[in-house]
């Protein structure tokens, strides 16, 4: 039986509680499971009760069967099937390579997955069954260059496309069409969208698709009811974050939070306590956006979802950004915006602006809003138990509204770190 040390216990909601952060990809190979040994303890205070995997699914079916209008019950079924289909989708990703142009999860008129491919060579419908629930995967040829040739264009001709606009613009990938997407503000709009397409085409050598937005991508200020805090030796002022999920190297136990973040935080724990967590490191240019703080004791794989916390969900898999479809229905958990749960709309997103130490990579992940506010940054994004990111940013409407948010996959946390999961006989890391 694993035991969490008292302070542990204590950390439980640390763990559990959403933080301030943002992240870049880098390229690893996973490394071998390891085991985490608690040392053991008795609590100082009662832990917060665990979810089972079939409650934190409900929970998360219960918003998706109120956003698609569905019955629960087929909301449950379509979210199990969303999970059972990554293989599959992964799969057909790596046969049709040279052709692909996107894949993403379509919900109305009915659930299915649609595959777009360059070429005119038509592919069968193939289908995916869990249980009684049979996914049609569709593929709709006719894209006119593959998804590999548009994250080319956007990583080695972004400065050229920069330049060529008033604001630096955001872009990314529409997985339904394989087109370069543009979002443009008022002043470029100016010129016509016709007009930016046809300058951005030029420049990237790839389709484009401009939307013109009255929006703003910016950073989530490290601010709001969170229960982790430091103070700022540039002006003395304390501020706020909210931690997202518990790794290890190996040998330490930490959390993540933003890297725009305070470096020295401590935790007030449900008994009052301040415990200090020590600052290890922080990266946050280009395509990573993450701090991380250590622990003094062993750190349980939970995180909060419920609005009130007063409950916890254990982190049982982690999903890659590659693994990752538009369409898919994700849920996070922020200080300021609590529980929610929408669409990936971009798996290969570029923020507008310098928000990563500079021009940010075609690596930040988007979710539809309305749901995003300061102080949810480095929040968990998850689905039922498994882990995705953690939140960097959003995109506001002038007036205030959340457009989207952008979270950074998990595959892209510092060398040697790792979330750490639940696992039958104990705690370990991946």
């Amino acid at each position: 039986m694993v035991r969490i040390s008292k302070l542990a216990g204590a950390l439980l909601s640390l763990l559990s509680t959403p933080l301030a952060a943002q992240v870049i990809p880098s390229r690893q190979p996973t490394p071998p499971v390891v085991t985490i040994l608690p040392v053991t303890a008795v609590p100082a205070v009662p832990a917060p009760p665990r979810e089972t995997p079939a409650q934190a699914l409900a929970e998360d079916a219960a918003e998706y069967a109120r956003q698609f209008a569905v019955p629960p019950a087929e909301a449950e079924r379509r979210l199990v099937a969303q999970t059972a289909s990554v293989a599959a989708t992964d799969g057909i990703g790596e046969a049709y390579r040279s052709r692909l142009a996107g894949i993403a999860i379509e919900h109305r008129p009915t659930y299915h997955i649609l595959v777009s491919l360059t070429g005119t060579t038509p592919v069968a419908e193939q289908h995916v069954t869990v249980g009684s629930t049979t996914v049609p995967i569709i593929f709709r040829t006719g894209a006119r260059v593959t998804r590999e040739r548009v994250i080319w264009a956007m990583t080695n001709h972004q400065a050229a496309i920069r330049a060529a606009l008033k604001t630096p613009p955001g872009m990314g990938l529409d997985p339904r069409t394989g087109e370069l997407v543009i979002t443009i503000g008022n002043a470029d709009a100016a010129d016509g969208v016709d007009v930016i397409r046809h300058r951005v085409e030029a420049i990237a050598g790839v389709p484009v698709q401009v939307r013109a937005l009255d929006h703003v991508d910016v950073n989530l200020a490290v601010e709001g009811g969170a229960r982790v805090d430091g103070v700022d030796p540039g002006d003395g002022k304390r501020y706020l974050c909210t931690t997202g999920f518990a790794v290890t190297d190996g040998t330490r136990s930490a959390i993540t939070t933003a890297a725009h973040c305070v470096d020295e935080l401590s935790y007030r724990d449900r008994s009052g306590q301040r415990v200090a967590l020590p600052f290890v490191a922080q990266w946050g240019w280009g395509y990573r956006d993450v701090q991380i703080n250590a622990s003094p004791e062993p750190l349980a794989p939970t995180f909060f979802a419920d609005n009130a916390k007063t409950r916890v969900r254990a982190v049982t898999g982690q999903r890659s950004r590659t693994s990752t479809r538009a369409g898919d229905f994700v849920c996070h958990r922020g200080e300021r915006t609590g529980y929610s749960c929408a669409i990936v709309q971009l798996t290969d997103f570029a923020p507008a602006g310098d928000l990563c130490g500079g021009p940010c990579l075609p690596t930040w992940v988007t979710v539809a809003g309305p749901t995003c506010k300061g102080g949810d940054s480095g929040s968990p994004v998850f689905t039922g138990t498994t882990a995705l990111g953690i939140v960097k940013g959003a995109s506001y409407r002038r007036d205030g509204s959340c457009a989207f948010y952008f979270y950074m996959a998990l595959d892209y946390l510092p060398d040697g770190w790792f979330v750490i999961r639940e696992v039958a006989d104990g705690f370990s890391k991946r």
